[in-house]
């Protein structure tokens, strides 16, 4: 697993290009903040999560499978990847910070990613 990229993988910098083609300006990996969120939209107090479906376990996607060999190994490592999430995300807005998390599986549309965070940022001035 150490291999798989943290930072920088295809899903989040396909989301970065789309907000920088909206005219949203963001910073990335703020270590000062819990769980060094992906993208952090400081003017509007928002942080992105561009979390994959297979590593953070989206409901009712079908890529978030379990793996059939090491199977106990997946489910522990998977459901802790999921009770960390809840804990940065009630973290986060605990400091104020409003949450948007974004699946891999939700990128295949981006008209409708676009829409989607368009709205979610309230369509504000960019």
């Amino acid at each position: 697993m150490s291999r798989i990229k943290g930072r920088n993988t295809k899903p989040e910098l396909a989301v970065r290009s789309l907000l920088h083609r909206m005219g949203y300006r963001f910073r990335l990996h703020r270590a000062d903040l819990p769980g060094k969120p992906d993208i952090v939209l400081s003017r509007y107090r928002t942080v992105i999560f561009v979390h994959g479906c297979f590593w953070h376990r989206h409901k009712d996607c079908r890529f978030a499978y379990t793996p059939k060999s090491r199977t106990e190994f997946w489910l522990k490592k998977l459901e802790s990847n999921v009770i960390r999430d809840i804990q940065v995300k009630s973290d986060l807005e605990l400091l104020g910070w409003r949450v948007i998390t974004l699946w891999e599986c939700e990128l295949r549309d981006m008209d409708q990613l676009a829409a989607r965070l368009d709205a979610d940022l309230g369509g504000e001035l960019r």
